[in-house]
């Protein structure tokens, strides 16, 4: 298997998926933390498949000190708690507008300068801040003047389902778990749980000392548009959980009678053609199919209840696609 091939093709289509949300409606969305994210990621799922630092940092073409001043920019604050030193340092900008370097030095005092003064040039090189001055009266000023709105309304319910799918993948989690999965902060999270506990979606329930919380389903109706990130964030995610399962089980080709895995199937048709409506209502009928059955299933387990520990969760996933249909101004 040609690990390299696979992985540059499959970043190649996260890139292409990643600048059609970033533009979707006419959005511009802020990407200059992105880099930063899938790097952290990176580096979190390798060391928990047990690499070490320095095999990582030969995997990313780094020696060992410059790996190790990455990790550092990008761990967390020792003047702010709970966020990196990087998220630390530009919210702090944002929320002045414009402060000297000898401020910013002041301020994080407790961490170390050389440290500091890395996660600034970052800044500056990604455009997220703009740089005046030299040496003591150097001063930075926020890219983006204004401070991010509160997150309330619809935007909140967005997180809520974003939250319930989650929540619902891999529950019962704890509060700090589920940060771990759901791009949000704190208080927007926070939110996010009270809604979702209010509502009856999601269970919560202290075990051991923990708060845990739960969901024995998740269902996103068709049409709900709060629940559209949340949607294709599952989507992605159950076919994401397939492909990983099925290596981490070493299976490197398919079996028909296999429980573990994905198929692709392409069609050519045309107005008229006798297969049409079959092919092109492929998406409709397998949803009314798993919607049935999913009603079977929930029925059974009304009245009765598995061995212990013998509850298998299948998870499957379901996308169909027409090409064509934007250059011929069909929206449907």
């Amino acid at each position: 298997m040609n690990v390299n091939l696979l992985i540059d093709a499959l970043v190649r289509q996260t890139t292409v998926l990643i600048a059609q949300l970033a533009t979707a409606s006419g959005s511009r969305a802020q990407l200059a933390h992105t880099a930063n994210q899938v790097f952290s990621s990176l580096v979190q799922e390798l060391k928990a498949q047990g690499v070490g630092n320095k095999v990582i940092a030969d995997m990313f073409g780094l020696t060992l000190r410059t790996y190790h001043n990455k990790i550092a920019r990008l761990a967390e604050s020792s003047t702010d708690r709970g966020r990196s030193l990087w998220e630390a340092l530009l919210a702090y900008v944002q929320e002045r507008g414009s402060v000297s370097r000898l401020q910013v030095l002041h301020r994080f005092r407790a961490d170390d300068e050389a440290t500091v003064r890395g996660v600034l040039k970052d800044l500056v090189d990604t455009g997220m801040l703009f740089r005046t001055g030299r040496g003591d009266v150097t001063t930075y000023r926020a890219a983006s003047p204004e401070e991010s709105a509160e997150v309330t309304g619809d935007a909140e319910e967005r997180i809520a389902a974003f939250a319930w799918v989650a929540i619902h993948r891999y529950g019962p989690v704890t509060r700090a778990e589920l940060a771990g999965h759901v791009p949000a902060g704190d208080e927007a999270l926070e939110r996010a749980l009270h809604r979702l506990t209010e509502s009856g979606r999601v269970t919560r329930a202290e075990r051991d000392g923990r708060v845990l919380y739960a969901s024995a389903e998740c269902v996103i109706p068709i049409g709900d548009a709060a629940g559209w990130e949340a949607a294709v964030f599952d989507h992605y995610q159950a076919m994401v959980t397939a492909i990983c399962t099925k290596l981490r089980l070493g299976k490197r080709r398919a079996v028909a009678s296999e429980w573990v895995g994905g198929s692709t199937y392409g069609f050519d048709v045309w107005e008229g053609h006798p297969h049409h409506e079959e092919v092109t209502g492929f998406l409709r009928a397998t949803r009314e199919r798993a919607v049935a059955l999913r009603k079977r299933v929930e029925a059974h387990n009304a009245s009765h209840s598995p061995p212990d520990g013998a509850t298998r969760h299948v998870i499957a996933y379901v996308g169909q696609t027409v090409l064509g249909l934007a250059e011929e101004g069909d929206d449907e």
